[in-house]
Parts: C-alpha cells; sequence; structure tokens
C-alpha cells in the first residue's frame, strides 16, 4: 500500500525561502565597506586603521541564525542538509551574473551606469571560489558546534550556543575568505584581524538575538510552544 510522502512543516518551508534570498544577496552587499561607529574603534585598539566590514556580514549573520534556529527546531541533519543546498541559489545566481556580464549592452544603457554595475559584479575566479569555500565550511561548522554544546545542555542556554557557534564559524569564515582571495597579493594579517575582531563582535551582539526570533517564529508557524 502507498504511503503519503511526509508533509513539508511550514517553519521549514518560510525559513527555507528566506535562506536562500540571504546568500544569493550577501555576496552583492559585500562589496560595500560600512562603518560602525564605536565598532570602528576596534582597529586603533588594535594597532590598525579605523575598521570598516563588507556589509555582507549582515546577511550572513541572518544565515548563521536561521540555520541554527532550524538545527533547534528540526535538527542538525536537517540544517546541514539546508546548507548544502544553499549552494544551488549561490551557484545559479553566479552562473547568470556572469552569462549577464558577458551578453552586450543595449545601445540605451548609460555608459557609467554599465561601469558601475560591471564593477560591482564583476568579482574574480579567486574570489569566487573563496566565497564558496567560506560559506560551506563556516556554516558547516557553525551548525556543528551548535548542535554538540545542545547535546550536552539540552535547549537551555541558547544564546550561549549560539554565540559560541557564531564566533567560532565567523573566525574560520574570515581565515578562510581573506587568505583565498587575497594571500600572496598584499600582506593580509592586518585586514584579517580587524575584519575577524570585527565580526566576533557583532556575532555576539545580534546573533543571540536572532535566533530567538527565529527559534520563535517556527515554532509559532508549526504551532508548538515558544519553550518546547
Amino acid at each position: 500500500m502507498a504511503t503519503n510522502p511526509p508533509a513539508l512543516q511550514r517553519s521549514l518551508f518560510v525559513l527555507s525561502l528566506f535562506y536562500g534570498g540571504m546568500v544569493c544577496i550577501a555576496g552583492v552587499l559585500g562589496n560595500k565597506l560600512v562603518s560602525l561607529g564605536p565598532l570602528s574603534a576596534i582597529g586603533p585598539m588594535l594597532g590598525l586603521e579605523p575598521l570598516a566590514v563588507e556589509a555582507g556580514i549582515f546577511a550572513f549573520l541572518l544565515l548563521v541564525a536561521i540555520s541554527s534556529a532550524i538545527a533547534e527546531v528540526h535538527g542538525a541533519k536537517v540544517a546541514n542538509r539546508l546548507v548544502q543546498i544553499g549552494f544551488v541559489p549561490l551557484l545559479v545566481s553566479m552562473a547568470l551574473i556572469e552569462l549577464v556580464l558577458s551578453l552586450p549592452a543595449g545601445a540605451g544603457m548609460d555608459p557609467g551606469r554599465l561601469t558601475a554595475f560591471e564593477m560591482i559584479l564583476g568579482q574574480s575566479f579567486r574570489m569566487m571560489l573563496a566565497g564558496l569555500i567560506a560559506y560551506g565550511i563556516s556554516q558547516t561548522l557553525n551548525v556543528t558546534i551548535f548542535s554538540l554544546l545542545k547535546g550536552r545542555e539540552g535547549s537551555r542556554l541558547l544564546w550561549l550556543r549560539s554565540a559560541i557557534a557564531s564566533v567560532l564559524s565567523q573566525v574560520v569564515d574570515t581565515v578562510l575568505f581573506i587568505s583565498i582571495s587575497f594571500y600572496g597579493v598584499f600582506p593580509i594579517g592586518g585586514l584579517m584581524v580587524g575584519q575577524m575582531a570585527t565580526k566576533i563582535v557583532l556575532s555576539i551582539l545580534l546573533v543571540p538575538a536572532l535566533i530567538y526570533v527565529f527559534v520563535g517564529i517556527a515554532r509559532a508557524l508549526d504551532g508548538k510552544p515558544a519553550a518546547a
């Protein structure tokens, strides 16, 4: 007798759609460096220039929070599968960007706008490869650490588990991306230390609050108690 396939839970459907969007937009936002006010003072404290961080970090921290929330609600196996499926929209968007860049521009397009478009979206193969590697390893590491800590603490200390997993995954992400992208091009020590310090602070400040929001949304969508 044939059995019906299990229904996709509403929270997994909604959060997966959001996750796919953040995967695609993170690389685009990363083309702008933003100053973060008081956090910029971290640079001089480390003997570096005032720090700026690529704006893609905000989308990436949302990815961290979403994958952790799914691990909390649906388990590490589902969360890791989401990370793996995240390569699909990432690779398709990269392929579409390359296709559009290779096509001739329309005669009526403003030259200045065309130059800006090509400058923003025309990343080197080395940087694209760095982004793929850093994404896959750091996101998988985040889910793994978060889930291992849950094995010890159960559902308690959600804020602490999310902060620890996010900080460690962001350190790995920074080391991988900067090393693969820029090693041998210019000295990367100062850039790596500064970016790492800023991302650690942002992870501590933002991710614990974000994961409570996403876990709450997931449980509300599935009709579960807030503290299941």
